[in-house]
């Protein structure tokens, strides 16, 4: 479960300016590996490029999936806007880190990627429901039932369990949501993307996205921890233009700094001159 830099809600930096992000590109580690960078026009959901051997593989979505979680948050009325509903954290909710462990609202939520929020909003939902959008979404391979052997499908079917889905299904999903061809509310797309904003681009390219960090499983369904893989999906908009963009890297070995935040920062620095490419 990855989390953005520290920053201030809806506060727009230049990629080019940022320290953390420079820091991290010096320091990516030997044994990392790209498996996909893919960019697709989302008024027609042509890919314009890819690049990389795994960009029609499915793995789990991770943390990407909170950007499918608020939208049916949305859209079913459960969060109303950028900052309610505030809930306050219980002790048995997951928080392996201390950041999770107070009062978040769905910009928090967003940004240091808390997990037990998420599960609020699936259990409120109710597996009917929450199953229903997953298949209107189209959403990679559709799979809700979560680990094999036990009902958790509705709290942990994103998370290395059952779901799963490729970066060129990302870029898919990405654009039929810009395009207005979910099953949700116009609403709930404008305050999803809001909640994802990230910054602009030195040449003018208004960025949202959302990382995510998970594992492969092993033929009895145990995660294989020793290998993350780290995604980072979204979408950059220009002079009334938008294209949607899917980053999945693995490592061969855990590293003290999460592979979604690599590949983050590594598809931020390359976004500009890809953008400036693509016709």
């Amino acid at each position: 479960m990855c989390r953005l830099p520290a920053l201030a809600p809806f506060t727009f930096v230049p990629f080019a300016l940022a320290p953390f992000t420079l820091a991290l590109l010096l320091a990516s580690p030997a044994g990392a590996a790209t498996l996909c960078t893919a960019l697709a026009d989302a008024a027609t959901g042509k890919v314009l490029t890819q690049d990389g051997p795994g960009c029609e593989a499915r793995v789990s979505p991770a943390s990407t999936f909170k950007i499918p979680i608020a939208l049916m948050g949305y859209d079913a009325g459960i969060l109303t806007d950028a900052h309610a509903p505030s809930w306050p954290y219980k002790p048995g909710y997951p928080a392996w880190r201390k950041e999770w462990k107070r009062d978040t609202d769905p910009t928090y939520w967003m940004q240091e990627s808390v997990v037990w929020y998420s599960q609020e909003i699936t259990r409120t939902l109710g597996m009917e429901r929450f199953r229903a959008y997953v298949d209107g979404f189209g959403y990679g391979n559709e799979d809700v039932s979560g680990t094999r052997g036990k009902k958790d499908g509705l709290t942990e079917s994103w998370l290395s369990t059952s779901l799963a889905i490729s970066p060129t299904e990302q870029l898919g999903f990405l654009g039929r949501m810009l395009r207005g061809e979910l099953p949700v509310s116009k609403r709930a797309v404008e305050m999803t993307a809001e909640i994802l904003r990230v910054g602009t681009t030195p040449n003018g390219w208004q960025v949202h996205g959302k990382t995510g960090m998970g594992f492969a499983r092993d033929a009895n369904g145990k995660p294989v921890r020793g290998k993350p893989y780290g995604w980072f999906v979204g979408w950059a908009t220009k002079d009334g233009r938008s294209v949607t963009f899917a980053r999945l890297d693995r490592d061969a070995a855990r590293q003290d700094t999460p592979t979604s935040w690599r590949a983050r920062d590594a598809m931020l620095a390359e976004l500009p001159g890809m953008l400036d490419a693509v016709k």
